[in-house]
């Protein structure tokens, strides 16, 4: 990549980072052009190289918000025994940043259904949470304990309880709406699975 390349790159990423932070802190709504571009401290002329409208670069903070959800999903699982639980883990730390950060909050659940419209959110999310839960769905199935052919449906299944539970949660953050969302979350994997679920830790 040359300088230039390198240049414009991080251009971009101030403009996803600062935008970032600006849509979590005063949502959508009330975040502008003008104040993106003040927070950055580059040109409008800059701005427009890479982004050609709000809605434009609000999808590319969304799209770094879902790889921020993503990341921490994964550490959750790391220490799993086998994908199932990987994928159990990965449900609850979803719930629990529902509920305790606002700022990924505020952008993944409450302004990218309302900004960029239901099927451009799904799609986003689709790429993120859903390749990710089919993944663990699939070597769930490698091991016999789901049929395959279900795999795809299953994934969309969890995928759309997740969403409708966090929800939930952000719009009623408690450790009693956390506790009830994680009891469900496990109801429908063991169900679909056909095991008890395992025992859920402590929530803070």
């Amino acid at each position: 990549m040359d300088q230039r390349n390198v240049r414009g790159q991080v251009t971009r990423d101030r403009i996803v980072s600062t935008s970032l932070k600006l849509f979590a802190e005063l949502g959508y709504t009330v975040v502008s052009i003008e104040t993106v571009l003040q927070a950055c401290g580059i040109s409008r002329g800059a701005l427009y190289h890479h982004f050609a409208s709000k809605d434009a670069i609000f999808e590319a903070v969304l799209e770094e918000a879902e790889r921020r959800v993503i990341a921490i999903v994964l550490q959750a699982g790391q220490g799993a025994s086998n994908p199932l639980d990987a994928l159990r883990a990965g449900c609850r730390a979803w719930l629990e940043l529902a509920g305790s950060d606002a700022a990924l909050r505020r952008i993944v659940l409450v302004d990218a259904p309302a900004v960029l419209g239901w099927e451009k959110w799904r799609a986003v999310d689709d790429r993120y949470a859903l390749g990710l839960i089919r993944q663990c769905l699939v070597m769930v199935a490698s091991e016999g304990r789901m049929e395959s052919q279900m795999v795809e449906v299953y994934a969309h299944s969890i995928l759309a309880v997740l969403t409708e539970l966090a929800l939930l949660v952000a719009r009623s953050p408690s450790v009693e709406a956390m506790r009830r969302a994680q009891d469900a979350v496990e109801q429908v994997l063991s169900r679909f699975v056909g095991v008890e679920p395992f025992s859920r830790g402590s929530v803070s």
